[in-house]
């Protein structure tokens, strides 16, 4: 089913309105009816889009690392670059920040629901608004900030463009319903409504249950989410897989069919800037390419591009790009292979680099003309050894991140290719240096080592390491590397 922002606020409102009605007709609790179904409206909205984010914690985890490292960025040139220092720090927490976010919008839609704490609940709703708001409309906003200018430099701001957001969604919704920045800012914009009506009149707030029992109902909703939001990363991949690379799917067939519509994509018209005098004009394609010496590149700049549709929506199975280390392009390993093939992504590699100095021979030579009576010829010859300081890194794996490669995984590996299958490492940010270090201390033969962006490796799998079984272009199945049984058990179900 294809479903939209507005097909699910109509999906909620209905659920709202049955709610309501069994709070003003059935248990007579509603104090206003118009603000019980705000309470139903919200909170039912807050307990669906919590719940499909704690599916997957980890991707509300990343897509704070990515707002945390454009306000670093952003505060950096600025008189407040002294704040920059903080996001790289909360950062390195992100992943409790997004169960902590996750669970309080769970339980915060439980408490508007059925009334708990009204003035609390209030200002904790007005709060949360305020700061998806400000998360969203720095998104949105980011679309009138060309690239290279600050987000403060108000006075070279130019036109929107999608292209410029520093984020290209809010993850409101996690991966299960995308929405545009521009999108998700009104939204938040139009539930700062109810929020401030809560605040205002907390006292025609309903409240269901009593005292006792709604505590009971919080403080046992809470536990149980936690739970599950760490079941869906601590030790297993997500329940539901919203993502593009999910079991089963076609994943070379999806990459042509989104590279073809790409392709097909054509220009109908370009956003030309005049640098004197700062006009913006917008000259259709056809005219440019008549007229093109009308608009002298000394004089006129290209702005921007007005395109047609894509014919097939971008995913980011469209960013599928692996490379060795040396930056050769090896993703045909995956997309064009009739093999199985077990891929074990890691999207980030903890280690130390150790640096040391010493001192080796450096020979010198000269040349000398050596004249006989048939001919001249030219040698070296040994002048001088001297004694020359190099430097050499040693690259020292964390004991916890190396383990998950050297223990069970390691045997599985060899296995694998013993039955005459292919493996591969798939790293991020790891360079040539240190994934040789990585092939020498784990020692497994036949492995081959990649890499490929990092958000990319994200995307693919939820977890570090991850394993994937690929097969003629096709993911067949995924393993968090908690969950990896023995390889004579994968081979009985996977292998055919």
């Amino acid at each position: 089913m294809n479903l939209t922002l507005g097909k699910l606020s109509i999906y909620i409102a209905i659920a709202a309105i049955i709610l309501t009605m069994v709070i003003v007709l059935g248990t007579k609790k509603s104090k206003a009816w118009w603000m019980s179904y705000l309470q139903n409206f919200t909170g039912l909205l807050f307990i669906f889009s919590g719940f499909v984010k704690a599916i997957d914690p980890l991707g509300t985890a990343y897509k704070m690392e990515q707002y945390f490292a454009e306000f670093e960025t952003t505060f950096q040139a600025t008189s407040a670059s002294f704040l920059a220092p903080l996001f790289p720090w909360l950062s390195e927490y992100s992943i409790g920040f997004s169960v902590f976010m996750i669970v309080l919008e769970i339980i915060l839609g439980i408490m508007l629901v059925v009334g708990s704490r009204p003035k609390l609940t209030a200002w904790l709703f007005l709060l949360m608004i305020l700061f998806f708001a400000f998360l969203t409309g720095f998104t949105y906003l980011t679309a009138y900030v060309p690239s290279g200018v600050n987000f403060f430099d108000f006075a070279q701001w130019g036109p929107y463009k999608e292209t410029n957001m520093r984020v290209t969604d809010c993850g409101c919704f996690g991966d299960f319903l995308k929405l545009v920045p521009r999108v998700s800012f009104f939204k938040d914009l139009v539930l700062l409504v109810p929020a401030i009506l809560f605040v205002v009149k907390s006292k025609l707030m309903h409240q269901l249950f009593t005292p006792v029992n709604r505590s009971w109902m919080l403080g046992i909703s809470t536990l149980c989410l936690l739970y599950y939001c760490m079941s869906n990363y601590v030790w297993q991949l997500p329940q539901f897989d919203f993502r593009p690379f999910k079991i089963g799917a076609d994943v070379a067939a999806k990459y042509k069919e989104e590279k073809d519509a790409a392709g097909a994509v054509k220009v109908l018209a370009f956003v030309l800037k005049n640098k004197e005098t700062g006009e913006v004009k917008e000259v259709a394609y056809n005219d440019y390419m008549k007229n093109y010496a009308a608009y002298p590149a000394e004089v006129w700049e290209t702005i921007d591009q007005i395109k047609t549709e894509p014919t097939v929506a971008h995913t980011k199975i469209s960013d599928f790009h692996i490379e060795t280390h040396e930056g050769s392009d090896v993703t045909d390993v995956y997309l064009e292979n009739p093999k199985y093939h077990f891929m074990l992504v890691s999207h980030k590699s903890y280690l130390n680099i150790e640096s040391s100095k010493k001192m080796v021979p450096d020979s010198i030579f000269v040349s000398d003309t050596v004249i006989t009576l048939k001919d001249t010829s030219v040698v070296m010859r040994l002048d001088t050894i001297l004694q020359k300081e190099v430097t050499s890194n040693s690259y020292i794996f964390e004991k916890a991140y190396f383990e998950d490669f050297a223990g069970p995984l390691k045997t599985f590996m060899q296995e694998a290719i013993a039955d005459g299958n292919e493996v591969s490492i798939l790293t991020g940010g790891l360079g040539v240096e240190a994934s040789k270090a990585l092939e020498s201390q784990l020692g497994v033969e036949g492995v081959r080592y990649f890499t490929a962006d990092d958000i990319l490796l994200k995307t693919i799998v939820r977890s570090n390491p991850g394993i994937v079984l690929w097969k003629d272009g096709k993911i067949v199945y995924k393993w968090h590397k908690k969950q990896l049984p023995a390889f004579s058990e994968v081979k009985s179900k996977y292998i055919k």
